[in-house]
């Protein structure tokens, strides 16, 4: 018995430092990528490259012991795929980052009732209908802001704009977002921002706005109406898709189908069927967000 009572007389004894170590040691960081989710393949290749190419310098960098992927919707690994995981390896934290540009109900409401942060009649309701799984981790949840937050969509669109432009002086810009309904004021807002920043650094200071998702119940209308009308002022329309990662169904169906629409197109039409991912911005910003919050964790401590 004597090795036991000098066990526990050793426990009783722990100094400060020796219990600040324990807790320190029992805490456990993760990030979380947080994506809309999709039926495409190339979609959901491009989110999961995204989190090989930031795993070094979050974990690297920061006090983050893990890094995974998850879909919101239509495709595993769902968010509570991912916590579950989480929970089962003993995270004590863990940092949602959503990859989304900017507000909507999945970002507002629809997470936060996932994780149990919320409790949203609507969302509720929404996520019973789309069999989406809501889980309370046993891990703390900690949620970032979103892409919007810094300047990393007009620096995006504007790369890619230079790289499609001819002649700027004869030039228009259409920007194609997802769009949400409830929050309709603040994504225009955010592409008329972006919009104005192109036409500040180019002088293609011609621009509209259409939209691809279910705000348009995934019409390509408002793709040919954003680009016709630009046309009434401008020889050619330059379109961006303002979309985070390439998906057939958008790209190609919806807005490449709405600029089949515009008469003349392939004279009149300067467009790329590609997205905001890759972008070096944007891993960045993932980084340094990453960094913030897991410092923030640590002081908790």
């Amino acid at each position: 018995m004597l090795p036991l009572i000098l066990s526990g007389c050793n426990t009783a004894s722990e100094s400060p430092d020796t219990l600040v170590q324990q807790e320190q040691d029992q805490q456990k960081t993760g990030v979380l990528l947080v994506s809309h989710g999709s039926h495409s393949e190339t979609w959901r290749t491009t989110l999961f490259k995204l989190e090989d190419n930031v795993r070094e310098r979050i974990i690297g960098n920061t006090h983050v012991d893990g890094i995974k992927s998850a879909f919101m919707e239509y495709t595993e690994p769902s968010i509570a795929t991912r916590l579950k995981e989480f929970d089962k390896e003993g995270y004590s934290d863990v940092i949602i980052v959503p990859i989304l540009l900017t507000v909507s109900s999945h970002s507002f409401d629809d997470i936060p009732t996932i994780v149990g942060i919320k409790e949203n009649p609507e969302s509720v309701e929404m996520l019973k209908l789309e069999k989406i799984e809501r889980y309370t981790p046993e891990a703390e949840v900690h949620i970032t802001p979103l892409l919007d937050f810094q300047e990393i969509l007009q620096d995006n669109v504007l790369r890619r704009a230079r790289d499609l432009s001819q002649n700027p002086e004869e030039e228009g810009l259409a920007l194609i977002g997802y769009g949400s309904e409830p929050y309709k004021e603040e994504w225009t807002k955010l592409f008329e921002a972006t919009a104005d920043h192109v036409a500040a650094e180019t002088g293609i200071d011609t621009y509209s706005i259409g939209w691809c998702g279910h705000i348009v119940r995934y019409s390509p209308d408002s793709t040919t109406t954003a680009v016709e009308r630009v046309l009434e002022k401008e020889k050619r329309a330059i379109v961006i898709p303002a979309l985070v990662a390439f998906d057939e169904n958008f790209q190609i169906r919806i807005i490449g189908g709405g600029i089949e629409k515009v008469d003349n197109n392939q004279e009149r039409v300067l467009y790329k069927p590609d997205s905001i991912l890759p972008d070096p911005g944007v891993e960045k910003w993932i980084v340094d967000i990453s960094h913030e919050y897991s410092k923030i964790i640590d002081k908790k401590q």
